[in-house]
């Protein structure tokens, strides 16, 4: 996990108005894909959204799919299944739970003045 400290440099991708609650879209950010994933987190009891982004490319069926997954729980984890092979990769660390060989990039992500922003 990033503390807000660590991050040198945010960078806003979208407004948070622009993805469907409960799924993501995909963004360059630099020259990577990046899967942006808009969740509504029910966990604390009042729902709360909450912005997630890990890499867009899913190492399992060599596409850049990810961003059109489906979003949902594994125990504690709030995950994305690719769309092609259904490997869950968790939107907090970006560990492929089936294939931890295959894990992908996570970025720290927040919602700040209505937007969502990336850390680097």
């Amino acid at each position: 996990m990033h503390s807000d400290q660590q991050i040198k440099h945010w960078t806003p991708v979208c407004e948070l108005g622009e993805i469907v609650p409960n799924t993501g879209v995909a963004a360059l950010v630099g020259d990577q894909q990046v899967a942006v994933f808009h969740v509504i987190d029910r966990s604390q009891g009042e729902p709360q959204p909450r912005v997630f982004a890990v890499g867009n490319y899913d190492p399992n069926c060599d596409a850049a799919v990810l961003s059109r997954g489906l979003v949902g729980n594994l125990g504690e984890r709030i995950v994305v299944a690719s769309p092609i092979y259904k490997h869950h990769f968790d939107l907090t660390t970006g560990e492929c739970l089936e294939e931890p060989a295959n894990s992908i990039p996570a970025w720290p992500a927040r919602i700040a003045d209505g937007k969502v922003w990336i850390g680097a």
